[in-house]
């Protein structure tokens, strides 16, 4: 088999023998001495470089140097003289780098027919500068009986393992995992600057239309420039469908373990059939270490884990992920994500694609997360639970605040009370200068301006404009009963039946939430108490003179997207004026241009906001909306839940946004195991009976 020496020969085969003889003298002095690779590469690599006269490139000559390692650790490990070929498949979970068997390194005669080649002694002198220091840091380690982690750099759970605090690559040079983006621009008009502290958790907020998720694609994309060694893993899109397993295409996800196993597997293999060398040997000796140091074998538990926590059953997690719907998928995106631990974790509104439970896990899950994480949320509960810091993007800039979005909201209103102030003492002096300089008073503000004393010029503070703030509720009171459904049973297919003895009542002054998990029922509870499905069994009960509005979590579906918003209320709803369609469109944010745009240019958020604006104009007593925040920008979430507090009708949702939840609904549903019940203590015992779960199923 191959040495160091044919290595030499075959790859610089016109190399000067001086330097023949300079580096085969290093690689023969220190060759018990090299732990890995790196530093056969800082010993000789430099040389190599020279000698190969930019015929190969960096990457060409370290894998030059991992070969040659690869034989001086055989000849270190070895003592005979005769390649042995293994008889039976060598099994991870037994070999040992004592256990390889002894193989044959012949050494082949040096030849003396090489062209005459000169080399910079500088890069001589450099290479055995480094050597030196190498051997001297090494007899510093073996006194004091310490070694340095294995730091893998790809985008892995197996990264996050074995890095855990360490911010020292293989070349023992430190890294920073900080990130500091100066004078960008996302399109959102003055330039920028984005600081980004390792290990923290950064929630990114601001209205809707601003270029919160163009910020992201570009960090994912690195159109911003963000270090090459930090991984970065942005929840964008679904996964792709095929027969993989959930599990499985988790498990996928660790890039490093995968291609550990993979390469275990081929080498396992050409040892079955006689066909490995020592070299091979040992390299299964290493990935066996490298396998035990990430803990492979505790990944399928922990891909487990994260899959229960987000809603997969055991039978779930057996599926192809072409089973799933979009839905699903996306879950499954984000469990690779969690699961490969990137250095920088992007999250776009995650919380939308999540039940109530799978939530708070969520939440729990990344208060323990120790590399950064950059998420867009109007989910304000979520960033009270998760967020170390908050981005806030506004008028055109990016202002940071410490704390979660509590201490945002106070520390902004302290600091807009300061502007104020500042602004009207600074409005009262221009005001005095103006007094006293009569018609030259703007003259004479700016040289005082521009004088000894220079003044910040502050604006006014602009609060912003709430939409949504009253529903119409010009309507009679009803008497009950209003709404009930008595004893009702239903089912898709006989035999999965879905509900049985269902009993469930509301009025004009109910604000009932129904929750539980992706899949309980909630929808087809709420289409049931629309009429819109017939009980297989029982009765709906409805008042003659009730109207209901009705507001999908597919309300996109809804719309007629080719046309704008001012002829979809006029098709929908004829027989009224322009004006009108304006005035009930602009009471939902809609004004102006964006009233005339078809409906298809629209974003996600003000899609919803004309969804609501077609709701609400026949003047329905009764709402029930499914999922209505989905979209929604954290101002407008606020708007809806103080108009649904002063609509006089009922209003029976869907909800997974806690703060909604608590500011609207008296009473909760649970909606599980084939029945909905009501849960006296509210959203606190809510909360409480999950975590209890998940500490019972171990999965916090």
């Amino acid at each position: 088999m191959a040495t160091y020496v044919d290595i030499l020969k075959s790859e610089f085969p016109e190399i000067d023998a001086e330097l023949f003889d300079y580096i085969t003298g290093v690689l023969d002095g220190g060759g018990a001495d090299f732990e890995d690779s790196e530093e056969v590469y800082e010993a000789v690599g430099g040389v190599l470089q020279e000698v190969s006269a930019d015929s190969k490139n960096e990457d060409d000559i370290r894998d030059i140097c991992l070969q040659m390692f690869n034989t001086l650790k055989l000849n270190h490990h070895r003592g005979a003289q005769r390649q042995v070929l293994l008889d039976a498949p060598v099994q991870l979970s037994q070999i040992s780098a004592d256990s390889i068997s002894e193989v044959t390194a012949g050494v082949t005669e040096r030849s003396s027919a090489f062209s005459p080649q000169t080399v910079d002694a500088k890069k001589l002198e450099k290479a055995e500068a480094k050597l030196k220091a190498k051997h001297e840091r090494r007899s510093e380690k073996d006194s004091q009986k310490a070694s340095g982690p294995l730091v893998l750099e790809e985008a892995s759970a197996s990264q996050a393992s074995s890095k855990k605090d360490s911010r020292v690559d293989q070349s023992g040079k430190n890294r920073s995992y900080d990130i500091r983006i100066e004078n960008f621009d996302v399109s959102f008009g003055e330039r920028a600057e984005l600081s980004l502290a390792s290990g923290r958790r950064y929630g990114l907020i601001g209205r809707n239309g601003l270029g919160k998720t163009t910020l992201l694609k570009m960090l994912a994309s690195r159109s911003l420039r963000v270090p090459a060694h930090i991984s970065i893993l942005h929840v964008e899109q679904e996964v792709a469908g095929n027969e993989t397993s959930a599990l499985q295409s988790v498990l996928e996800s660790d890039t490093v373990r995968e291609d550990l196993l993979g390469e275990e597997r081929r080498l396992n293999a050409r040892i079955a059939n006689g066909i490995a060398d020592g070299m091979e040997s040992v390299r299964l000796s290493e990935i066996y270490g490298k396998l035990e140091e990430i803990e492979a074998d505790k990944a399928p538990a922990r891909a487990s884990v994260i899959l229960a926590g987000l809603g997969f059953s055991p039978r779930m997690q057996q599926q192809a992920t072409k089973e799933f719907s979009g839905g699903w998928r996306m879950r499954l995106a984000l469990a690779r994500a969690l699961f490969a631990r990137p250095d920088l974790l992007l999250l776009d509104e995650p919380t939308n694609m999540l039940d109530v439970r799978a939530i708070l896990w969520l939440e729990n899950y990344l208060q323990t997360w120790q590399s950064t994480i950059l998420v867009v949320s109007h989910d304000r509960n979520f960033l009270n639970a998760v967020v170390t810091d908050i981005i806030h993007l506004h008028s055109q800039r990016l202002d940071s605040y410490r704390g979660n979005y509590e201490n945002f909201i106070k520390t902004k209103e302290d600091r807009l009370k300061n502007q104020q102030r500042e602004y009207e003492a600074q409005l009262q002096y221009r005001q005095h200068i103006q007094v006293h300089t009569g018609t030259e008073s703007t003259d004479r503000y700016t040289q005082v301006q521009t004088g000894t004393h220079r003044y910040r010029q502050y604006t006014q503070v602009q609060t912003g404009t709430e939409s949504t703030d009253r529903f119409p509720d010009n309507f009679e009171k009803l008497s009950p009963p209003i709404l009930q459904l008595d004893e009702v049973e239903f089912y898709y297919s006989k035999d999965q039946p879905l509900f049985s003895g269902l009993n469930l009542s509301a009025d004009l002054d109910s604000r009932i939430c129904i929750v539980g998990e992706n899949g309980a029922g909630k929808t087809t509870v709420l289409k049931l108490l629309m009429g819109e499905l017939t009980p297989v069994n029982g009765v709906r009960q409805a008042h003659r003179n009730l109207k209901i509005g009705y507001f999908s979590q597919h309300h996109v579906d809804q719309l007629d997207l080719n046309v704008c918003s001012v002829e979809l209320l006029l098709n929908k709803f004829p027989g009224r004026t322009e004006e009108e369609y304006r005035h009930q469109l602009g009471g939902y944010g809609i004004t102006g241009e964006l009233a005339t745009r078809p409906v298809a240019s629209l974003s996600g958020g003000q899609k919803s906001r004309v969804a609501f604006a077609q709701m609400t104009m026949p003047c329905p007593n009764f709402y029930i909306l499914d999922e209505p925040t989905n979209h929604l920008d954290m101002e407008t979430i606020e708007a809806l839940a103080k108009a649904l507090n002063k609509f006089k009708g009922g209003v029976i949702l869907v909800s997974h946004d806690e703060r909604l939840i608590r500011m609207v609904c008296k009473e909760l549903w649970v909606c599980e195991g084939g029945k909905v019940g009501r849960i006296d203590g509210g959203f606190d015992e809510y909360r409480d009976i999950l975590h209890e779960q998940f500490k019972k199923e171990g999965y916090l």
